[in-house]
């Protein structure tokens, strides 16, 4: 009869607990959120510093913190995508948990270190592709699933935007939009305005909303009420949109 040596028994004893072990569960968040901004062509160095600073800024603000603590769980995981051209989409800071001031601090210091990723320009139906793969293909279980696109023009390029927006929200994923007008323009997209074409072809799903930054809102304002809305609102219940300059889903803006 042959002899198992120690190390072999240990070895055979490792893999035939293996076979019974059960598989690694994700681990149960709130809310699973991309932040998939706009680093395209059109926005220079110094407009993408600010809009970085303008998302670690906000993760941390206390209003942020205070909806994150308000959860089921009292904790998120978050990722942050930076897109271009079709072929560029880039993952900035890849999944995190926040769960505290220290967790979105570190968020938002990997976020401003980074070098700039995205090239060319506007494929918002890319982004969606590729921020739903990352939600698909995460460690996390969230009781919501959210992809927040932020750009300051129309989609150019890629998969057909429907498309893109109907697998994601086939797979019970949310898009929430940023529109970003420059001052003194209403930045018309193909003869509507940039607010309309997110309205009526880029967002959707429960709760779904638009904000606009323009001159009566700030980038940062509007990322801060942004977030408290998609983080605070509950599974299958509509955010509560206050004065927020939203576009409804429905129907133009007024102008």
């Amino acid at each position: 009869m042959h002899r198992l040596t120690a190390s072999t028994a240990i070895i055979a004893l490792t893999l035939t607990a293996g076979l019974f072990s059960p598989a690694i569960a994700a681990e149960e968040v709130d809310l699973e959120l991309v932040l998939a901004a706009d680093g395209s062509g059109s926005i220079d160095d110094e407009e993408l510093r600010l809009q970085r600073e303008g998302y670690a800024r906000a993760l941390a603000h206390p209003k942020v913190l205070s909806a994150i603590g308000s959860g089921f769980l009292g904790k998120i995981a978050i990722a942050y995508v930076e897109w271009g051209g079709p072929d560029s989409q880039h993952t900035i800071v890849d999944w995190t948990v926040v769960d505290g001031l220290e967790s979105a601090a570190a968020f938002g210091a990997k976020l401003v270190a980074a070098p700039r990723a995205a090239v060319s320009y506007n494929s918002i139906s890319n982004a969606i592709v590729y921020s739903q793969n990352l939600i698909e293909s995460n460690d996390y279980a969230g009781l919501r699933r959210i992809i927040d696109v932020s750009a300051d023009a129309g989609n150019l390029g890629g998969v057909p935007l429907a498309f893109a927006r109907e697998q994601a929200l086939a797979a019970g994923i949310t898009i929430n939009g940023l529109a970003i007008s420059r001052p003194g323009s209403t930045r018309p997209f193909r003869g509507i305005t940039l607010e309309a074409h997110f309205a009526q072809d880029v967002v959707g799903g429960p709760g779904a909303f638009v904000v606009t930054v323009d001159e009566t809102l700030s980038f940062a304002d509007a990322v801060i009420k942004k977030l408290v809305l998609e983080i605070a609102s509950k599974p299958h219940t509509p955010p509560q949109l206050g004065e927020l300059p939203v576009v409804p889903l429905d129907q133009p803006p007024a102008r």
